[in-house]
């Protein structure tokens, strides 16, 4: 079983790669000191198993977790009781071990991990993104219908009753929400970032701290929509 170890302190994830060493068919591939590079990782490489720990400074163990495409069995590693009935949430969290971590514990949990591994082969599936909608969005403006190419939209703006809708040429004020105009987008293109914002997600120029550059709209990223994006970047 090949595994990884997230960790932002020196000592926890040597104390862990012990622990590991001397478990059979338990090999350590990577380590990482923060959950991004480790995501970086998973994008290219598939691993059986990750050891990580919650409390990490910028981008914590929960955001990490909330980023995964195909999520492998995670054992969560912290000196923090606090999150564990949250995170038996996830399914492919198997185990919670709290620091500082005997190695009889340690391999209970690794014993748990086979027989979840041997009921079922995979630990997970990527949910499907829905069906692209068609090339073209027609929005109602002064009860004229205008016909706009979704790939030339960058950024939808809720205002209040209405949104502005921000194409490469012009912006459009419509009378509707910001809800019901997400339904008609297709889900590999648009994503919502924050409760006031819809961006083309192939628009993006850069993004930094809490936002995101789209030609000269600087867009804010919520907390809670942040994991989302960072599962839909091609890292490298």
């Amino acid at each position: 079983m090949n595994c990884i170890i997230i960790d932002d302190e020196d000592t926890a994830r040597s104390i862990v790669r012990q622990l590991c060493s001397k478990v059979n068919d338990l090999d350590v591939i990577e380590e990482f000191d923060n959950a991004i590079d480790a995501i970086k990782f998973l994008n290219q490489q598939e691993i059986d198993l990750v050891f990580l720990d919650i409390h990490m400074p910028g981008f914590s163990g929960i955001d990490f977790i909330q980023t995964l495409k195909n999520p492998p069995y995670i054992v969560l590693t912290t000196s923090d009781t606090e999150f564990a009935i949250a995170a038996y949430e996830y399914e492919f969290i198997v185990d919670y071990l709290v620091k500082p971590i005997t190695q009889e514990r340690f391999e209970k949990s690794i014993q748990k991990i086979n027989k979840v591994a041997a009921k079922s082969p995979e630990p997970s599936a990527e949910n499907e993104v829905g069906a692209d909608a068609g090339e073209d969005l027609y929005i109602n403006i002064d009860r004229r219908l205008i016909k706009l190419k979704l790939q030339e939209i960058l950024v939808i703006e809720a205002k209040g009753d209405y949104i502005d809708i921000k194409t490469e040429k012009e912006t459009y004020h419509v009378h509707t929400t910001l809800k019901k105009i997400k339904v008609k987008l297709p889900e590999k293109t648009f994503l919502q970032i924050h409760r006031s914002y819809i961006i083309n997600f192939t628009k993006i120029i850069d993004i930094e701290d809490n936002s995101v550059l789209i030609e000269k709209n600087v867009i804010p990223i919520s907390r809670s929509n942040r994991p989302e994006l960072m599962r839909r970047l091609n890292l490298v």
